[in-house]
């Protein structure tokens, strides 16, 4: 029997992102781990020594599932299945199930069916008659013999259902039935997994009876044509959220199924037999080395007497296969082997997709490579063990690199980038400043070499920063790369600063990543070949970070968002006197009680300045403007020893106080918050504007509303401009000489594809202080921007 090889596990990677070590972060949740899930290998199958592994949601080209075969000892690419109406993050590769002469593959709203047909594949896109909005239609898919299955779980106020597709004599594909179950209701996500296995249909509903969840078995009668609901199964200690049905697997006469979130995200899986009475809970497996969070049974594949396991929770997410070897007669399913994939880190994921067949098995590892994924081929050697025979991946697919001359902004366009009054000086996709496959850029800085008036960028990626001259803003130059602190794992979030021709480097999520601290004239070292630079200091009394403020008058640096390890000074500030750049030392503590999620006064970031605004009291100071998760916090760390909490303000609907910039004269504070949009608080993009003249009493002036649906991320301002990077809307300007009314005077859509809804990806960062008057962006898949304010004449 071949069941689809993935599995309803989105849910799983929102809990490692949780539940990983604890991070100073934004929180992702089902957001970041859509995109995971999107990776190559987050669905695997094996039909006739041809392994199948989807690709779905590619930023720049559609979804792919890619076909392999072993050539003279080798893995190798066969051919590529795409969408004829495929469009770029079309999900499509989400699900696979090979059969046969068949392939069925699962879309965002479609399912297509593949029939071999000598050497070449032909096409049927399935549709229903049934599919509304929303339905998610194409998220499980199956076929036995001439039958297909496609599962639309989530309809509006609806339990979801599975339409049937049957093949005609002539090999033509149409709509058949729809089933319904009887016993599901609306919001249980009946169709959520579908899997099929001698002759029956098994169909979960995986938020039935408070996430319990629940498998529906269902038998065809050839002489009626009807489909009749034999049973719903359910496990015998099943438990709410345990997500029973995550994934269905029959074989030889027993169905499988698995529980990945029983116990705490433990997982078992529960063995049922096929009797005359019907499908009987026989025995239930569980992980005999677990512990909460590895999500035992979060995939299930089997050859012969062995049945695979995934537990891609295991050894900190890094993942692994268990192999539970069962007896001649089926009564003993004691015998265990676990395999583990070579080569794997926390948080790859592995086993979140597999299957086996035949002496070769798939185990996708969709964390692999920041996230672009690889599956692991293993073989059975002579001695009838599994060994690892190759690891795959797909081509890196990036934008073309747009260099040479500037695109002026005409009819809205400059090249593909959508825009208004700004100009693309040039573009390097990531690839060609230093990034690796699935590497993504985030934060940005600037410096400008003082000697030889050079502006350099300065960009944060998962794996390391790079340095690169855009002095020539229209032909950009790779000058070298600084990797991460030896030892420590690729971060999602990395943050640069300046301070006295040093830049000072943290990451988030990163272990014992410390400060990095970079003599920034080494760049005049480059003598045409990309170099491999090194930190010259390295301050090591903070772990991880979120970001990292430098007053540059007074030689102190803040890191925020500490965790991980050192003093984390409650998430807040973390001072550190770096007046000797290559000697920083610590200097103290400040964290605003009863601000942050958990009230530890946890900063995500901030802006530290010698003050010399409108509020008399305080001129002269040194004072932090903050961003902390639920308000805005001011403090006076003029003291290092003795800061001093001035005041805090929180405002309507927070999602996630995030960042903010003041206004030259310091009367200002312009703040974002990254969640609100996505969690449906407000349906536009938000800026918040404070006014800060009296320190001790921040008041809400102003909440601004785009005309866009973007989430904010970064903004700057440099005199009357606002530069908001708001993700899928890109770089945003705002002319706010009226501070209380800001008006969009320009954009630039570093994203040439999909929507400015509400998410992340898209524009990270940007820095405008260039006195040549460039603007330098970071956009996460697509690598970094060099644009002109167009109106102003530079």
């Amino acid at each position: 029997m071949k069941s689809p090889h993935n599995r309803f596990w989105l849910s799983f990677i929102a809990l490692a992102i949780v539940a990983a070590p604890t991070f100073a972060q934004t929180l992702r949740s089902d957001a970041e781990a859509s995109r995971i899930v999107a990776a190559f290998g987050g669905a695997v199958d094996i039909e006739n020594g041809t392994v199948f592994v989807g690709e779905p949601n590619n930023s720049v080209t559609p979804g792919y599932v890619y076909a392999f075969n072993k050539v003279d000892g080798e893995w190798m690419e066969s051919s590529r299945l795409e969408a004829s109406n495929g469009e770029a993050s079309n999900g499509f590769g989400r699900v696979i199930n090979a059969a046969g002469d068949y392939v069925i593959v699962g879309a965002t709203d479609a399912a297509y069916l593949y029939t071999m047909a000598g050497d070449s594949w032909s096409e049927t896109i399935l549709s229903g008659s049934a599919m509304v909005e929303g339905d998610n239609f194409g998220s499980a898919v199956a076929i036995m013999d001439d039958r297909a299955f496609v599962g639309a779980p989530t309809p509006p106020e609806a339990p979801g259902s599975v339409t049937i597709f049957k093949a005609d004599d002539n090999g033509a594909w149409s709509e058949h039935h729809v089933l319904n179950s009887s016993e599901a209701k609306a919001g249980d996500r009946f169709g959520s997994v579908v899997a099929t296995g001698g002759g029956y249909l098994f169909a979960a509903a995986t938020r039935a009876d408070s996430a319990a969840g629940a498998v529906f078995v269902y038998k065809h009668d050839d002489e009626t044509h009807e489909w009749t609901e034999l049973a719903k199964l359910s496990g015998s200690d099943s438990e709410p959220s345990d997500r029973f049905g995550s994934a269905i697997h029959y074989s030889q006469g027993f169905l499988l199924i698995g529980a990945p979130r029983h116990d705490g995200f433990r997982g078992k899986v529960y063995i049922f037999a096929e009797t005359p009475a019907g499908f009987q809970e026989v025995t239930t497996l569980v992980p005999f080395d677990g512990d909460r969070g590895f999500q035992f049974g979060t995939s299930i594949a089997s050859e012969g007497n062995d049945i695979w396991i995934g537990v891609p929770g295991s050894s900190n997410f890094a993942g692994a296969v268990y192999i539970h070897t069962a007896t001649s007669d089926k009564s003993d399913w004691a015998s265990i082997n676990k395999l583990s994939v070579d080569d794997v880190s926390q948080r790859d994921f592995a086993s979140s997709a597999i299957a086996v067949e035949n002496g070769v098995g798939v185990i996708g590892i969709v964390g692999d490579d920041y996230g672009a994924g690889t599956v692991a081929i293993f073989e059975k050697d002579e001695d009838m063990k599994w060994v690892s025979s190759a690891r795959l991946g797909s081509p890196v697919s990036a934008l073309q690199a747009v260099t040479g001359g500037e695109v002026t902004c005409s009819e809205g366009k400059a090249s593909a980038f959508e825009c208004s009054k700004v100009n693309l000086a040039s573009f390097m996709p990531t690839s060609d400043i230093g990034g690796k496959r699935g590497v993504k850029v985030n934060d940005i800085w600037g410096w400008t070499d003082p000697e030889s008036g050079k502006e350099y960028a300065l960009v944060g990626r998962n794996d390391g920063t790079s340095f690169v001259d855009v002095s020539d803003p229209y032909n950009p130059v790779y000058i070298g790369n600084l990797w991460r602190t030896e030892g420590t794992p690729g971060s999602t979030w990395r943050d640069v600063k300046t301070y006295k021709n040093h830049a000072y480097i943290v990451a988030d999520g990163a272990g014992n990543h410390g400060v990095q601290v970079f003599d920034l004239t080494l760049l005049r070292n480059f003598d045409g070949s990309p170099i491999e630079f090194e930190a010259v200091a390295h301050y090591d009394e903070i772990a991880s970070a979120h970001n990292i403020v430098i007053n540059e008058d007074t030689g102190f640096a803040y890191t925020v968002g500490n965790s991980a390890g050192g003093e984390t000074c409650g998430g807040g500030s973390h001072i550190i006197n770096i007046q000797n750049p290559t000697q920083p030392t610590f200097a103290g503590c400040f964290a605003h009680e009863n601000t942050g999620r958990r009230g530890t006064g946890y900063t995500h970031d901030a802006q530290c300045v010698t003050y010399k605004g409108p509020d008399s009291e305080h001129v002269g100071k040194e004072i932090c403007f903050a961003a902390n998760e639920t308000a805005l916090s001011i403090g006076d760390v003029t003291d290092k020893q003795n800061t001093i909490a001035l005041s805090q303000a929180s405002y309507p609907k927070v999602g996630y106080s995030h960042q903010g910039w003041l206004t030259e004269d310091h009367q200002f504070f312009f703040m974002n918050d990254e969640l609100d949009e996505l969690g449906g608080n407000v349906e536009y993009t938000r800026t918040l504007i404070w006014d800060v003249s009296d320190l001790d009493d921040p008041q809400l002036l102003k909440e601004y509303l785009s005309e866009q649906k973007a989430s904010d991320h970064n903004l700057y301002i440099r005199g009357n401009y606002v530069y908001q990077s708001n993700y899928q809307a890109g770089l945003r300007i705002l002319d706010i000489t009226d501070v209380a009314n800001p008006v969009e005077v320009g954009y630039f859509d570093t994203v040439p594809y999909g929507t400015n809804d509400a998410g992340f990806g898209g524009s990270w960062s940007n820095y405008p202080y260039f006195e040549s008057g460039i603007i330098i962006v970071t956009s996460g898949d697509e690598g970094l921007f060099v644009v002109k304010q167009s109106d102003l004449g530079i």
